[in-house]
């Protein structure tokens, strides 16, 4: 979620709605659980992680033998569902008995081959037909850098002048957009558009909304992120409302807090222009609360995916459903949180039969390996967000010592 839904949330564990660790690890054995505290412990020490990562890139690059397989039995069983979407669902089928749907990520970062952007939109498609008519899918997405060159989008949001190559690969860009997008609205299957740096996001916003002018005429068929770390996004989303009122079309987003707070920030001063992140963490949350005061008072034009691994936005969403009278499992309205995290949230949304899912990414292991340093690295930067995961997993296993 992705992989930009827990910058910036951190939490204790205190007296919450979400504390029920028996339905939140009802699938997990107490060996998965063992495993899983023993890698977030490890997690929790930056110095440690970092040194873990390098040494990982390093030896899968050199293709060292047997570290494809540790890493498959550690980080990628903890995050990743599969090493392909028919691996993936055995894990699908096993959260949808809870009321749990599944959002394939197809993880592959830091391609940069018109042949690996083709690839890329052919697994897309391929998403979107296991999505057709089965509710257990509920989302296809994808990532814009899994479409295109980073630094293209740079340049189309920058408005620069493209050279006659670089417009041939622009409008290939917009090619595999309209592929996927046709196709999802042919076959009525949600289509949502990751968000990724400031720099490049423009282009992105502005291809998204041509898509859901032309598509979402009926209901909300491509959705868009939107990052609350940023500022300026409530702004971006009223203006975003006028449009669509004015031409009849519904919006769709999914929002998340942000996941490249680091970078933003540091290339904000490099380049000397304002920091485009929130200066809080407490702004972030209320931005992102602010969202969802935005979206329950435009259910008639808007629908929402809250990516969050925050319990408090999480409750204010519910809070406000019940006081419009909403039922739980609005097809407007839908939660979630990356697969390997935040289970005690996912899983009593799931049992109280809200819209529940889980990104659920996939992958060959050894191109999997970017995505899964970042969730390492995420978990490390983010005070509070592994102790609370620890802390959930020691509950449980305590549980079952007692036979509770």
């Amino acid at each position: 979620m992705c992989s930009t839904i827990i910058k910036f949330e951190h939490q204790k564990i205190v007296m919450s709605i979400f504390n029920n660790t028996q339905i939140a690890f009802a699938e997990k054995t107490s060996a998965q659980l063992e495993k899983a505290k023993w890698m977030f412990t490890a997690i929790q020490y930056p110095n440690l992680t970092n040194l873990g990562i390098g040494a990982l890139n390093f030896t899968i690059k050199n293709n060292f033998p047997f570290v494809e397989g540790i890493v498959k039995s550690t980080l990628f069983e903890q995050f990743c569902g599969g090493e392909t979407r028919e691996q993936s669902r055995k894990v699908v089928d096993k959260m949808f008995t809870h009321h749990v749907g599944s959002i394939f990520d197809y993880a592959i970062e830091g391609k940069e081959e018109e042949e690996a952007f083709d690839l890329t939109c052919k697994e897309i498609k391929e998403n979107i037909k296991f999505a057709i008519g089965n509710p257990a899918i509920p989302f296809v997405v994808f990532k814009p850098t899994g479409f295109g060159r980073l630094d293209l989008y740079a340049e189309v949001t920058a408005g620069k002048e493209l050279t006659n190559s670089e417009k041939e690969e622009w409008q290939r860009i917009r090619n595999r957009y309209e592929e996927v997008c046709k196709m999802a609205y042919e076959n009525k299957v949600i289509l949502m558009v990751d968000a990724e740096e400031t720099w490049m996001q423009g282009a992105v916003d502005d291809l998204v909304n041509e898509m859901m002018e032309k598509y979402n005429q009926e209901k909300a068929y491509i959705w868009n992120t939107i990052q609350m770390y940023r500022k300026g996004r409530i702004e971006y989303l009223e203006a975003d409302l006028e449009r669509a009122q004015s031409k009849n079309y519904f919006l769709g987003y999914k929002f998340v807090r942000g996941a490249y707070m680091e970078k933003e920030r540091e290339r904000a001063q490099e380049m000397g222009y304002p920091d485009p992140i929130q200066p809080t963490k407490e702004a972030t949350d209320s931005n992102y609360n602010a969202a969802i005061d935005f979206v329950l008072k435009n259910i008639d034009k808007v629908s929402a995916f809250f990516g969050t691994h925050n319990e408090r936005s999480t409750e204010l969403a519910i809070d406000k459903m019940k006081s419009l009278g909403l039922s739980h499992d609005d097809e407007r309205l839908h939660f979630g949180q990356l697969y390997g995290m935040s289970d005690n949230i996912t899983y009593w949304l799931g049992e109280n039969k809200y819209n529940a899912c889980k990104y659920l990414p996939y992958g060959p292991v050894k191109d999997v390996v970017p995505y899964l340093t970042r969730r390492a690295q995420e978990n490390t930067s983010v005070a509070g967000q592994t102790g609370r995961e620890l802390g959930l997993l020691k509950k449980e296993l305590e549980r079952r010592r007692k036979g509770n």
